[in-house]
């Protein structure tokens, strides 16, 4: 055993992990917890150790969480964590391009920033010399990141522009002020993006400090899930991590705590747009505190939709078009908040006074036990969902862990079980209160109404009873690879001609993943009823002839399943989850949905009204009005054709013109399944049993009108520049595309595809975003898109960016110079070897991750493909050579045909 781990010890340093190694690497204990399938080691340097193996889908994922956010900042430091959560990326002396190599690798990556914590994720197609390089990358940039005055330059202007996306939001906007009214001391009342002057006006040193304070092992949970190998694991994790000596200093601790509110509090937000958005919100207990599961179901019962107190009250009644209620469970006392979106010209104080009413009046409206049970039920199926996915559990144990221990995540499942209503109504009575709120007018009163929180007890201490449950079972060890997928594919065609592919496989949890596309009608049926289409199949989940909106989703609550459906001009999308048990009742509730809906008057106008209230939101959004003039620019089909661009104008009127009879007549007439019908299934299923049941409940269910796939004509457009101005905007949105002759058969497809993923395709490191982002740091979003269809000669290339208003001829200047010269100088041989490298990783962990995978079997079914080309395709990709990237991309980018149009503020 002890050559085992030394030898996946010299795995690690051949892998590029600088960090010294001990001659004998210290040996690790028992776990010191261990619960329903995860087990926790600890380091004698105070790093902790989650592993959650899991071989039923390869694919693996590393979490990095430190206990450390915004709440940790000192004055003058707002943002400081989210802004070195930036620079980490920026690498060490020995990892000099982290996104580049991770890209290289197939690695799906990011970071994210909260109030209590930092983390770092990466996910991957299984690989033991990727687990071991991610794990040496995530040691090294621990205590060896750069953190240099000259990347904090570059980077500077890209947290700007993050900044000023979220302040596009009117309601992030709001939520944020009512935030930092409700807070005057503690920092839950700082947005974790920090204030302007903080950001950019931190002195280097001081985020150096920060993190040499708080990037240290002992102030770290590192977890592992998916497809590893333990005792690999644990030897890597020792040889790289291990090693780290445990820091001299203690670590500081917050100690700032809210005094009791005195009194209602009012912020008003003024800004250009069209919606109308109210909240309100009431400090609550951190999130170990015993009432916090009490809140959490609280929160549900207010702001579900549509079962939801709030919906049924102000959207039903036509008084708001949007309800919702959010918690937010922290380390320290936190917050629930309720939202409401209203019509333009709404009077809110109106609707705050019935939202208050609701909320703050729980004495003469108790909670029933069916409306809490229903309420649990959600909350217990989300985590039912998650549990089945140890990937996703990586990453959200890390709420958890700054609460305190992970296992918080399964201890606050179980307290939520044990919910009443009377738990329910008690937490109600005490924190919904009216001196506890933000949202009013101070006014002066004899009788002030504190409320105390209660400070949370230590996380050893909920733990000492908790005792965890059997771990679920794991499922196989599935091969995501091309030959065993169309080897363990079963294809078969419905009655009425509807094509099926089911892949049955042991899963986590039993999970099962179902995809469906319904194709209705042709150009000359749908002239004119493109919008009637996409509502028709919108209403189709708020009621049935069996079932109110309400009642579908507390079915499917019951049935531990998710089910959503959509749609454009002429086709019809369902997406659906749930496990081997309720497979059978999930699809005759589909069947129902589908076959049987009522379109009740009452949902109808609140579709209609919610509808209105999107697009006229719309209408002052940079990205939106962009892609209107876009759109405009290159559409080339005649008014009332299904696919033709409509503007913000025309689609009010015929929002504003629509009746629930239109879309009645629209299903009777449309509906049905027929030879453009594609249904995939993946998952802990019976194949013939799915098979007999689809044909039992849909195979008389024909098509009244026949579907006709509709053509996409090529039609090249002049190039033009436009800029439309968005009052009050600060972050602006560029948008840029050409027309392109070419299909998917083409012989330069392949090269596109490449020369695309290297110009801008494959996110923050490319071409575009090594220059825009990384080096000038004037947009936090940047990128280029390239498609082509499998049946026209209709393909485009674009571009997309935000920026500041007054940086956008910069940005656009250097796009405009980096396809230049791609095309002038074409690629080096390396950057396409990691291009084609990284793109295949990524396709395995597409493949092997099962809501992806059934999307692709429901494509290729229409398409009349099947894995086999898709490896043919990965052939071509290899057999790329430098100079036919850049051949295939001067016969068909040109960037003087590329139109330009960007929405934003622009000042003179």
């Amino acid at each position: 055993m002890r050559r085992c781990l030394r030898a996946c010890v010299v795995a690690v340093w051949l892998l590029g992990c600088t960090l010294p190694l001990l001659a004998t690497p210290p040996r690790l204990d028992a776990p010191v917890h261990t619960a329903e399938g995860i087990s926790e080691y600890r380091f004698d340097n105070g790093l902790a150790l989650v592993l959650f193996p899991d071989r039923s889908k390869p694919v693996t994922t590393v979490n990095v969480t430190y206990r450390v956010g915004s709440r940790h900042e000192n004055y003058g430091e707002t943002g400081i964590a989210h802004l070195l959560e930036h620079l980490v990326f920026k690498g060490t002396p020995t990892h000099t391009d982290i996104p580049g190599e991770l890209r290289k690798r197939g690695v799906r990556f990011n970071g994210t920033t909260w109030l209590d914590r930092t983390n770092y994720f990466a996910s991957f197609a299984t690989d033991p010399d990727t687990l071991a390089w991610v794990l040496g990358m995530e040691a090294d940039r621990m205590v060896n990141s750069r953190i240099a005055r000259e990347d904090l330059d570059s980077e500077m202007t890209v947290v700007r522009n993050e900044m000023e996306s979220g302040e596009n939001s009117p309601m992030r906007a709001l939520g944020q002020r009512v935030m930092g009214a409700a807070y005057q001391w503690h920092n839950y009342g700082n947005s974790t993006i920090g204030a302007r002057s903080d950001v950019e006006g931190v002195p280097i040193e001081r985020l150096q400090a920060f993190y040499r304070t708080w990037y240290q092992p002992d102030n770290a949970v590192l977890v592992i899930a998916g497809d590893f190998d333990p005792a690999q694991a644990l030897a890597v994790v020792e040889a790289s991590f291990g090693t780290l000596p445990r820091p001299a200093r203690a670590l500081p601790v917050t100690y700032t705590r809210e005094p009791a509110q005195d009194g209602e509090r009012h912020v008003v937000v003024r800004r250009v747009g069209r919606t109308p958005y109210l909240m309100a919100g009431y400090h609550i207990p951190a999130g170990r505190h015993p009432d916090a599961a009490a809140v959490a179901v609280l929160s549900q019962v207010f702001g579900s939709t549509p079962g939801g107190r709030l919906h049924r009250a102000l959207v039903e009644s036509g008084r708001a078009t949007g309800t919702s209620a959010s918690t937010l469970a922290m380390d320290e006392p936190g917050y629930l908040t309720f939202s409401a979106q209203a019509e333009e010209h709404a009077d809110l104080d109106a609707l705050q006074a019935a939202l208050l009413a609701l909320v703050e009046d729980a004495v003469s409206t108790p909670f029933t036990d069916a409306e809490v049970d229903e309420a649990k039920q959600r909350l217990l199926s989300s985590y039912a969902r998650a549990m089945r996915d140890p990937n996703a559990i990586g990453v959200a144990l890390s709420e958890a862990i700054a609460q305190g221990d992970w296992r918080l995540l399964l201890h606050n499942r179980d307290r939520i079980e044990a919910v009443t209503s009377d738990d329910v109504t008690r937490v109600a009575q005490t924190y919904l209160r009216r001196d506890n709120r933000t949202t009013g007018h101070f006014v002066p009163t004899d009788a002030v109404e504190r409320v105390t929180i209660d400070e949370a007890p230590s996380a050893e201490a909920v733990l000492a009873d908790f005792v965890a449950r059997p771990a679920l079972d794991a499922g196989e060890a599935f091969d995501p690879g091309y030959a065993n997928i169309d080897a363990r594919t079963q294809l078969s065609t419905l009655s009425n001609g509807a094509k099926l592919a089911v892949l049955d496989k042991s899963t986590r949890g039993q999970s099962v993943q179902l995809r469906m596309t319904l194709r209705l009608g042709d150009a000359a049926s749908l002239q004119d009823r493109a919008s009637a289409g996409r509502s028709t199949a919108t209403m189709l989940m708020r009621g049935t002839e069996g079932l109110d909106r309400a009642a579908l989703a507390k079915r499917l609550t019951a049935l531990r399943s998710t089910l959503s459906i959509g749609g454009s001009a002429n086709t019809v999308t369902v997406a659906a989850t749930t496990d081997r048990d309720n497979v059978d009742a999930l699809l005759d509730l589909l069947a129902d949905v589908l076959r049987r809906p009522s379109f009740p008057d009452s949902e109808f106008t609140q579709l209609r009204s919610q509808q209105l209230t999107g697009i006229r939101g719309s209408m002052s959004e940079p990205g939106a009005v962009a892609n209107e003039a876009m759109g405009q620019h290159f559409n080339v089909f005649p008014p009332g054709h299904p696919y033709a661009a409509t503007t913000f104008e025309e689609r009010l009127a015929q929002v504003e013109g629509m009746t629930p009879d239109q879309l009645r007549t629209f299903h009777r007439e449309f509906y049905g399944m027929g030879a453009g019908t594609t249904i995939a299934v993946v998952g802990d299923v019976d194949a013939d049993a799915v098979r007999a049941r689809l044909e039992r409940l849909f195979g008389d269910w024909t098509l009244p009108t026949p579907f006709a796939r509709i053509e996409m004509p090529y039609v090249a457009r002049e190039a033009v520049v436009r800029r439309i101005v968005t009052p009050d905007k600060p972050n602006a949105t560029l948008l840029a595309r050409q027309a392109l002759h070419i299909n998917q058969d083409d012989a330069d497809y392949p090269a596109l595809v490449v020369g695309n993923y290297i110009l801008g395709g494959s996110g923050m490191k490319s071409r575009l975003g090594d220059r825009i982002r990384q080096k000038e740091g004037l947009s936090y979003g940047v990128g280029s898109q390239f498609s082509a269809s499998v049946f026209d000669d209709a393909g485009s290339f674009g571009l997309s960016a935000i920026a500041a208003p007054e940086n956008m001829t910069r940005v656009e200047t250097a796009m405009r110079e980096e396809i230049a010269r791609l095309l002038k100088d074409g690629i080096r041989q390396d950057e396409l070897d990691d291009a084609i490298d990284g793109m295949l990783r990524a396709r395995r962990t597409s493949r092997a991750n099962d809501p992806e995978l059934v999307g692709m079997l429901d494509a290729n079914l229409y398409v009349e493909r099947d894995m086999a080309f898709s490896a043919a395709f990965e052939e071509k990709l290899r057999a790329l050579t430098p100079e036919g990237v850049r051949a295939a991309l001067q016969r068909h980018i040109d960037p003087a045909a590329l139109s330009v149009f960007v929405g934003g503020d622009f000042k003179e």
